[in-house]
C-alpha cells in the first residue's frame, strides 16, 4: 500500500509539471505568433492543429487513466526511459532558446527570412520533433503504461510523418532558402548516423 501511495505521488508530480511545462509553452508560442506577424509572417497547417492538440489531450487523459485506474506498474528498468525523457527535455530548451522568436507549437512562417541553423539545427531539420516523440514514448514507460506508450507515439509519429512535416516544408521551401540551407541534414537523426538519405 505504502508503495501505491508513492507511485501515485510521484506521478501526479510528474503529470502537474507536464500540465504546467504545455501551458508555459502555450504562452511562449503565442507571444512568439505576434512577433512573427510583425515580422510579415502567417501560420499555415490551421487544419491539422487541432488533430495534434487532440492527440496531446488524450494523451494525458490515456496516461492518467492507465497509471491512476489501471493501475499500471513501473517497469524495474524505469530508471532508461526516465533518463531519456529527461534528455529530451534539455533537446526541447536548446531548441527553444535556438530558435528564439521562430519556436512555436503551430506552423509559423516569416517569408524571407533564413531558417535557424544554430544549435541543434545545425544537425538537423527537426529536432523538436524528436523531443516530442521521445516524450510520448517514454513518460508511459517510466510508469509502466505501454498501451498509452505505444497508441500515442504511433499516432504522433503518423501525424508529423504524414501532415505536419510535409507542410512545414513545403511552405518553408516556398519562401525562404529552407531547401538551401537544410538539405543536408537529416530530419529526426544526423547525417553521419544514416547510411541512406533521408
Amino acid at each position: 500500500m505504502r508503495e501505491l501511495v508513492g507511485l501515485n505521488g510521484w506521478f501526479a508530480a510528474a503529470f502537474a509539471i507536464l500540465i504546467l511545462q504545455r501551458g508555459a509553452e502555450l504562452a511562449i508560442a503565442r507571444r512568439h505568433a505576434r512577433w512573427i506577424r510583425r515580422q510579415g509572417g502567417y501560420e499555415v497547417g490551421r487544419k491539422h492543429y487541432p488533430l495534434l492538440v487532440g492527440v496531446h489531450l488524450f494523451f494525458l487523459v490515456g496516461l492518467a487513466l492507465e497509471v491512476a485506474v489501471f493501475k499500471a506498474v513501473p517497469p524495474s528498468w524505469w530508471p532508461a526511459p526516465f533518463a531519456l525523457f529527461l534528455a529530451a527535455q534539455g533537446l526541447r530548451v536548446w531548441c527553444i532558446r535556438s530558435l528564439g522568436p521562430y519556436w512555436n507549437t503551430r506552423v509559423m512562417v516569416a517569408p524571407g527570412h533564413r531558417p535557424v541553423v544554430r544549435g541543434p539545427y545545425r544537425y538537423l531539420r527537426h529536432p523538436n520533433y524528436v523531443v516530442v516523440v521521445t516524450e510520448l514514448l517514454t513518460l508511459p514507460l517510466v510508469f509502466g503504461a505501454f498501451v498509452s506508450a505505444a497508441v500515442f507515439t504511433v499516432l504522433n509519429l503518423w501525424i508529423l510523418l504524414k501532415v505536419r512535416i510535409p507542410a512545414e516544408e513545403r511552405v518553408l521551401t516556398q519562401v525562404t532558402p529552407y531547401r538551401e540551407e537544410m538539405e543536408n541534414r537529416g530530419r529526426f537523426l544526423p547525417r553521419w548516423m544514416k547510411t541512406n538519405e533521408n
